[in-house]
């Protein structure tokens, strides 16, 4: 009987055991984003720019040239690499924590610019790998280490929708938010992903995806509670959808 092939792993993503802790979505993303890469052709002409936090890591997993940038700055960075080498694919990948805080004046301009690339922004709604303090996006009500009774609109604001702010900016092409707590979400991702592709590729503006991402470590939730969580709360808070497409007609 022949063998048919099942699954192949993207050849850009490493083969190797994962750090993230367990339930951590950084990792499905990633694979996401390697895929989608090899299938549009631009692995060999990628590069990735990261700044620090979890999504730091992804040099460890996306096998594509990339360089960090300080706190927050990607963007900036990334708009340099893409004017110095205009025939690459670049793209930035973020944090809630670093793209919407300290970061939030590098996204917006670069935004507002239509800088040509891709920005891949991974919402968990805490600062991750300090330790779970509040973030930009964290949910009122939400508890973390530094808001032990939870977030209240009053005194500590509203969360940042990212996706819907972008998507008011004249520069960018596309935006959307999706999320990957199960098989019918990872579709949507993908599309996502290769519209945002596109619009780098047509040379048009900046494209957008904002990723629902789930941190059972500093929620305190197991695995299960945590994409539970992404399924519910999150997305009752953050919607998923896309909230501007003006990318060319599908081929």
């Amino acid at each position: 009987m022949e063998e048919v092939l099942a699954y192949k792993s993207p050849d850009i993503l490493a083969d190797t055991p994962t750090h993230f802790c367990p339930g951590c979505h950084h990792g499905i993303v990633h694979k996401l984003l390697a895929s989608c890469l090899e299938e549009a052709g631009l692995a060999r002409r990628s590069i990735c720019v990261a700044a620090i936090g979890c999504c730091a890591f992804i040099y460890n997993y996306v096998l594509v040239d990339s360089l960090e940038a300080p706190h927050g700055r990607a963007p900036a960075v990334a708009t340099g690499v893409k004017r110095s080498h205009p025939d690459s694919f670049v793209f930035a990948y973020q944090g809630d924590g670093d793209l919407a805080s300290i970061g939030l004046a590098e996204i917006m301009h670069a935004a507002n610019r239509g800088e040509r690339i891709s920005v891949i922004y991974v919402n968990n709604t805490v600062y991750g790998m300090t330790g779970g303090q509040m973030a930009p996006t964290t949910m009122v009500g939400q508890k973390t280490t530094t808001t032990p009774g939870g977030r209240q609109a009053q005194t500590d604001g509203y969360p940042m929708q990212m996706a819907e702010i972008m998507a008011g900016l004249r520069g960018v092409r596309f935006a959307a938010r999706v999320a990957v707590n199960n098989i019918k979400n990872l579709k949507k991702a993908r599309k996502a992903l290769f519209k945002a592709f596109e619009v780098q590729q047509q040379g048009i503006g900046l494209g957008f995806v904002e990723f629902l991402a789930a941190c059972p470590t500093n929620w305190r939730m197991s695995p299960v509670e945590a994409n539970a969580r992404v399924a519910g709360d999150m997305i009752h808070c953050f919607p998923l959808g896309v909230f501007k497409d003006e990318t060319p007609e599908e081929r």
